[in-house]
């Protein structure tokens, strides 16, 4: 009587005592399936519904466009990352370490480090450090077909010529920024790498600090006649999620030749460049791109980078106010008095500053 009695209060305890710890389990998982909820970052929204990317932000990288020469890897180990970094660091303060007396009419250099603006790390995506812009082809390099190649160096040379102000470079006229700064792609150079996104309903602004651009992104499109080939391209964009895609062509003849120190980049008219630009983070874009043109390239090619939120303010870039660079450059070339062969032999041993310094072209991280 007593036993058969036992049985169903202690089979009761242990019914009891398991779904206590059942019911404990449960909270366990919805308490931590709550906090891992909350880590998982969401894109502020605008008012209108769209994903907030205003703000200022900063592309600087040590991470040149094309792979560094001698590293095949795309992705580096982080004491490999520190190595370049140091490396780099050195010759940034090298730079302020003149003689006395420098040399009449040889290269003194054009900057000091108060001037440089290209960050102290390289591109990290994912926490891994990258050894070029470029994702794919895997070599890291842009896959000129050779008649392309051709015509952007025939370019870069043509505008050494330093005796007519309509052969300069771009940067040089304060048309444009230097290289491809304001894009598309927008790509990192060696000062002035901070940005202003600016969003309204239906249109998306981009104010870039080098020369001063503004880059408008048409969310409603109002295609313009083929003729019309505006600085920077036509722009048109959409939302996909909580990414904008920007697609873009009809660019300025002007624009093909996009140098910099720290890139050369040659662009067709007619390429068809498109951007994504992802909120990850408060503090960060992730922004991608792909560039196709069978005329000038020999396959899509694609890279990523990281836009970071910039404390600071952009300011005005005057770069014609009481500019006597240009006036200088004509006379001093037109003093010399070179032309055709002698002009063309002269550059061969005597190449501009942004193929040659070893501070500041991609050059500093040769083997």
């Amino acid at each position: 009587m007593n036993d058969q009695g036992a049985r169903p209060r202690w089979r009761g305890r242990l019914l009891s005592r398991l779904g206590s710890w059942l019911w404990v389990l449960l909270c366990s998982v919805s308490i931590g399936g709550t906090a891992l909820a909350e880590v998982v970052w969401q894109a502020p929204k605008l008012p209108w519904g769209d994903p907030d990317l205003q703000g200022t932000w900063s592309n600087a990288t040590l991470t040149g466009l094309e792979r560094f020469e001698g590293i095949d890897a795309l992705e580096l180990s982080s004491a490999e990352a520190a190595a370049l970094e140091r490396r780099d660091a050195q010759l940034t303060a090298a730079i302020d370490e003149l003689p006395d007396e420098l040399p009449a009419g040889e290269m003194v250099g054009g900057y000091n480090s108060a001037w440089l603006d290209r960050g102290t790390q390289l591109l990290r995506i994912d926490g891994k450090a990258r050894t070029s812009i470029i994702i794919d082809p895997p070599s890291g390099k842009v896959p000129y077909t050779w008649q392309a190649w051709l015509r952007m160096w025939w370019q870069l040379i043509a505008s050494q010529k330093r005796n007519n102000p309509e052969e300069q470079l771009l940067g040089d006229r304060c048309l444009v920024g230097y290289g491809s700064t304001a894009g598309p792609p927008m790509l990192p150079v060696l000062y002035n790498n901070n940005y202003q996104i600016v969003q309204t309903v239906d249109t998306i602004m981009i104010v870039v600090e080098m020369n001063h651009a503004i880059r408008t992104i048409h969310l409603k499109d109002a295609a313009l006649p083929d003729a019309i080939r505006p600085w920077f391209g036509h722009s048109s964009g959409h939302w996909e999620g909580d990414t904008l895609v920007v697609q873009t062509s009809q660019f300025h003849p002007q624009q093909s030749l996009r140098s910099a120190i720290r890139h050369k980049l040659y662009v067709g008219q007619d390429s068809q460049i498109t951007e994504r630009f992802t909120r990850t983070a408060a503090d960060a874009i992730h922004y991608e791109f792909s560039v196709t043109d069978p005329a000038v390239y020999r396959q899509t090619w694609r890279g990523e980078l990281m836009l970071r939120s910039s404390s600071g303010q952009i300011y005005e870039y005057a770069c014609h106010e009481g500019n006597y660079g240009m006036v200088n450059m004509l006379a001093g070339e037109r003093a010399q008095g070179r032309n055709g062969v002698a002009w063309l032999l002269d550059l061969m041993f005597n190449m501009p500053e942004e193929v040659t310094h070893p501070q500041l072209s991609n050059a500093r991280f040769d083997p």
